[in-house]
C-alpha cells in the first residue's frame, strides 16, 4: 500500500463491525422467532430494532466516506462492504415481517436448521469482519462463511421438496415457500458480504 504523509481514517472499520454484530444478534433471534412461536412478537419487534441501527450506521459509512480524503480500503469496496452487510440484515428483516404478516403457526423443521445455518454464517461473517482491519484470518470466515451457503442451498431444496410433499392446505404451501425463499436469499447475501471481504483481503495481501 503506497505510503502516504496524511493520515487514513479507520473508523469505517469500527462501523462495519457495529453493523456485522448487530446482524449476528437480529440472525439470533431469527432462530428464536420460528424456534419458540409464542416469543414470535418480540424477536420480530429486536429484529427491527436492529435493522433501523444498522441503517443508521450504513448512512454514517456513506457520510463519512463523502467527506474522508484518504480511506483505508478503496472507496468502491467500503461501499459495497456496507451495501452487502445492510442487505443481510434487511433480508433478516424482511423474513420477520412476513412471518408476522402472514401469521404463521409452528415452522417446518426446515426452517429452524436454515435459520440455524444463517445464524451461524452471519457469526462467521462478523468475526471476518472484525479481523478486516488487520487482515488475518478473514480468508478462513470467508471460506466457512461459503460451505454454509452450500450446506443451506442444499437444505433449502430438500426442505422445499418435503413441504411440497406434506403440505395440503394451499394457502399455508405460499406462505412457507415463501418465507423458504426469503431465507435463501438470505444466505445469498450472507455469500456476498464473504465475497467482498475476499475481495478486500486479496487486493491487499
Amino acid at each position: 500500500m503506497p505510503f502516504s504523509l496524511l493520515p487514513r481514517e479507520e473508523e469505517f472499520f469500527d462501523l462495519f463491525i457495529q453493523v456485522a454484530r448487530r446482524s449476528k444478534e437480529a440472525a439470533e433471534h431469527l432462530v428464536g422467532l420460528f424456534g419458540v412461536p409464542e416469543r414470535a412478537p418480540y424477536h420480530a419487534e429486536q429484529i427491527k430494532r436492529l435493522e433501523h441501527e444498522c441503517d443508521q450506521i450504513t448512512h454514517e459509512v456513506v457520510n463519512r466516506l463523502d467527506r474522508t480524503f484518504i480511506t483505508p480500503i478503496d472507496r468502491e469496496d467500503i461501499y459495497r462492504l456496507a451495501s452487502d452487510l445492510d442487505e443481510v440484515i434487511d433480508v433478516i428483516d424482511g423474513v420477520a415481517r412476513r412471518a408476522q404478516i402472514f401469521r404463521v403457526g409452528a415452522a417446518p423443521e426446515g426452517v429452524k436448521q436454515l435459520t440455524d445455518v444463517i445464524h451461524r454464517a452471519v457469526g462467521t461473517l462478523a468475526l471476518g469482519v472484525e479481523d478486516l482491519r488487520k487482515r488475518d484470518g478473514v480468508m478462513a470466515h470467508c471460506i466457512e462463511a461459503k460451505r454454509l451457503e452450500e450446506e443451506a442451498d442444499s437444505l433449502y431444496h430438500t426442505s422445499l421438496g418435503q413441504l411440497f410433499d406434506v403440505e395440503k392446505n394451499a394457502i399455508e404451501l405460499i406462505k412457507w415457500k415463501e418465507i423458504y425463499d426469503n431465507l435463501e436469499r438470505c444466505v445469498d447475501q450472507a455469500e456476498d458480504v464473504a465475497n467482498a471481504l475476499e475481495s478486500i483481503t486479496l487486493k491487499f495481501a
